[in-house]
């Protein structure tokens, strides 16, 4: 839960033609190639944006423990109210502008940049107002007056994500390397910024000065070296193809904030701050499992769109896609269940032994939730987004009638357990909806290969343990940690070499054509 991640949510992930499809021949701005060239691409792509993901988001979870550490749980969940709120926001504006951009075919590029541009900076100064308007309201919904005002603060952020709009331009043209250094300028600086600020006792003012700081120092970078002038171009015709394009999505946007807001508040008045700090944490962890996710649909998604009238590269990219999201999810969601007794008694502190069973079942659902992760993408690049409007709304339902009962009946255990359950009830939608594109899916193997490595990792860990109990030292740990990776590591090898060894001679073959 960072401010960072609201650029995402802003825009680096979703779009659809504005303008009828052209041929692919015109589009100057995209990058064309064969099948071959393609994969090439995305393969480079893809170790450049998990070096990056990687790395950044390492950052970001090195700055949560430290300041989980140094800030009491009352102020770290006070911050977490305040990013629950602001982020709840801002996935309201979460309506494909950048994937619309992505998609189309326009033959002026220029055009199709200011008119993005200008739709998003609309968005931006929309959403100033909502954030000035709604985080007093949520601090009515939360009884916690303290969120007003940083909240309110974090409305500064909104200016400086419409200024990185010209990221895009670079994600379109499959430009990874140029995009994600520029990007970089972001996490390094906030990591920096929000440490010695906090270290300084500034609080929650030092987390959210240090976020702004590091937004800001990107936007300034991105927006000098952006490919074309920051120029503002309105057209009725355009904005209602985007209209129609991005009402589903901002159904199933709607739909995403309540499921966060509803538990988020009744945690808050039931149970208290503290308890929203142990949701918080665990998210934050649960995080570092779905980033795979991330990576792939970031660089798979301009290729997608390449491709979208080729139903066998289309049904190739979102098979191996998968399979390689869910052999990095899948382990990682694991080890957060088997050790996250150890991870609070020696990484976080005691203090947070009640979010054990929280940090243990998120990471569970972490990594389910990989299962057929990316398949919005597909249906937006298909023109297709009434099912992401559907599927938001199930999910709600699912949250709305399993989870939060238990949260309100029995506490936080009891409602991670149900969120597992409405996790499977999300996944089994969005496999329903792919077996329509897809018709060739066959699920159990997609999802037996994608958890077996995990499952044989956590069983060897088990004998290990139950042929030699003892107490949990750190060189204990230590050596658990160390064989659960390389049963882990050499499962997957065994099992998924030949997927592997494709991946990396894309790679290869990507440096030495210079793609």
């Amino acid at each position: 839960m960072r401010v960072a991640l609201a650029r995402v949510r802003l825009g680096i992930v979703r779009s659809v033609s504005a303008q009828p499809t052209a041929p692919a021949a015109v589009s100057s701005d995209r990058f064309v190639g064969s099948g071959r060239d393609l994969r090439m691409r995305s393969a480079r792509g893809t170790i450049v944006n998990a070096v990056y993901l990687t790395g950044s988001n390492a950052l970001t979870l090195i700055k949560g423990l430290a300041v989980a550490s140094l800030l009491s749980t009352k102020a770290y969940g006070t911050w977490g109210l305040v990013m629950a709120g602001f982020m709840t926001l801002l996935l309201l504006g979460d309506v494909g502008i950048a994937d619309k951009y992505i998609q189309q075919d326009d033959p002026d590029q220029r055009r199709a940049f200011e008119l993005a541009f200008t739709f998003q900076s609309l968005l931006g100064a929309v959403f100033v107002v909502i954030i000035l308007a709604g985080m007093p309201l949520f601090a009515l919904l939360y009884g916690r007056p303290a969120v007003i005002a940083p909240g309110m603060a974090l409305a500064l952020a909104i200016p400086a994500f419409v200024l990185q709009t010209p990221l895009w331009v670079h994600y379109r043209r499959m430009d990874f390397v140029r995009q994600r250094k520029l990007q970089l300028v972001d996490p390094v600086v906030s990591i920096v910024a929000v440490l010695a600020l906090v270290v300084a006792g500034l609080g929650i003012w030092g987390l959210l000065l240090g976020e702004l700081l590091g937004s800001w120092c990107a936007a300034v970078v991105v927006a000098r070296s952006s490919p074309y002038a920051l120029r503002f171009r309105f057209e009725k015709a355009a904005l209602k193809a985007y209209t129609q394009f991005s009402w589903p999505l901002f159904v199933g946007a709607i739909s995403t904030v309540l499921l966060l807001q509803v538990p988020v508040t009744l945690t808050s008045r039931l149970i208290g701050v503290a308890a929203v700090g142990g949701l918080a944490l665990a998210m934050n962890i649960s995080q570092f499992t779905t980033r795979v996710d991330t990576v792939v649909t970031q660089t798979l998604y301009p290729a997608i769109c390449a491709v979208k009238d080729r139903a066998d590269l289309l049904f190739e990219s979102f098979w191996k896609s998968n399979r390689l999201a869910l052999l990095w999810a899948a382990p990682l969601g694991a080890a957060a269940a088997v050790f996250a007794g150890d991870f609070v008694h020696y990484v976080v502190g005691n203090k947070w032994h009640f979010a054990i069973p929280l940090i243990a079942t998120f990471g569970v659902n972490a990594a389910l939730n990989q299962i057929g992760f990316n398949w919005a993408a597909y249906f937006r690049a298909l023109n297709r987004t009434r099912p992401v409007a559907v599927a938001g709304v199930l999910a709600l339902i699912a949250v709305l009638g399993i989870a939060v009962p238990l949260l309100v009946t029995q506490g936080l255990t009891a409602y991670a357990y149900g969120m597992t359950a409405a996790t499977v009830v999300g996944v089994t939608v969005r496999l329903w909806y792919l077996r329509q594109i897809f018709s060739g899916l066959a699920i159990a193997t997609h999802v037996a290969r994608g958890i077996g490595p995990a499952l044989f990792a956590v069983a060897g860990l088990l004998l290990v343990r139950a042929a030699a109990p003892g107490g949990r030292s750190v060189g204990r740990v230590l050596v658990e940690v160390v064989i659960y990776a390389a049963l882990a590591i050499g499962v997957t090898y065994l099992s998924e070499r030949k997927l592997l060894r494709e991946s990396v001679g894309y790679l290869r073959r990507a440096r030495l054509v210079g793609v």
